[in-house]
């Protein structure tokens, strides 16, 4: 029997990666894919759960766009209520931080970076899953609700040897000058194992010391590593780190707007 990998209302689980393939002047690493998220409302107006994964993101770092579009099209059975958009604080939030944060303060566009993570496909969180259980698996035989799976929780080890092979090779495709890491797991998981070091703050936590350019090759290929916070915390999103945030927004107007140019 094939395995089951859609969402809750039935979308299927996607793999994301970048989709124009030119030569870019910047790779960025982030660790794994989102979601797109909409409010469940019951037949009686209630909110059901606030805030549910439904679909793959259209595009890798995706910002947003299309959010009501991509949730008008899901198809929800009779008697089950309907889905709205869950607001966008929780669609596309870290697409825009990269723009806003990293990719406009380095005098950078989206056509300049070749985009991927860690893990391409969206995770299910520890959230999720009891949300899931308490409100979507209990109606699921009444409301005949798509059964779901394949949605896999956030992984522990969050590189394999096969997905490492396949980011090298898109590194080599890519062909950057600088590669970011967005985090300590791109460092920890991927990075290191090319020479860098595992964790942001290795690389200091001061406006002297925190995203500067450092030697790095991958593949015999030579660039500059930039390792930056994670969109989280430069876009002060949901939980996060006051001091990483800070520091970050120091970088982006002391920083950022010189560091490509030295």
């Amino acid at each position: 029997m094939q395995e089951i990998k859609n969402f809750p209302f039935g979308q299927p689980i996607k793999t994301l990666s970048q989709i124009d393939r030119q030569p870019k002047r910047i790779f960025v690493l982030g660790v794994y894919a989102s979601a797109v998220h909409a409010r469940w409302i019951g037949e009686d107006g209630r909110t059901i759960i606030r805030a549910l994964a439904v679909a793959s993101e259209p595009e890798i770092f995706w910002r947003g766009d299309g959010e009501k579009e991509i949730i008008a099209e899901i198809s929800v059975p009779q008697g089950a209520g309907k889905l709205v958009s869950a607001g966008n604080n929780l669609n596309g939030p870290s697409g825009r931080a990269l723009d806003q944060w990293f990719l406009k303060p380095l005098g950078l566009q989206r056509s300049d970076a070749w985009l991927c993570d860690l893990v391409p496909y969206s995770c299910k969180n520890e959230s999720q899953a009891k949300v899931l259980a308490h409100a979507y698996d209990l109606r699921m035989e009444e409301l005949k609700l798509p059964e779901y799976g394949g949605w896999q929780p956030v992984p522990k080890t969050l590189l394999t040897e096969s997905r490492s092979e396949e980011i090298v090779a898109e590194v080599i495709e890519a062909s950057p000058d600088i590669f970011i890491t967005l985090g300590d797991q791109p460092l920890r998981w991927f990075t290191k194992q090319y020479g860098s070091e595992a964790k942001l703050c290795d690389y200091g936590d001061s406006i002297d010391q925190y995203g500067r350019l450092h030697d790095f090759c991958i593949a015999g290929s030579r660039m500059k590593l930039l390792p930056l916070v994670h969109p989280r915390q430069a876009g002060k999103l949901g939980s996060h780190s006051k001091e990483w945030a800070e520091l970050h927004e120091q970088w982006v107007l002391e920083v950022a707007p010189s560091l490509l140019s030295i």
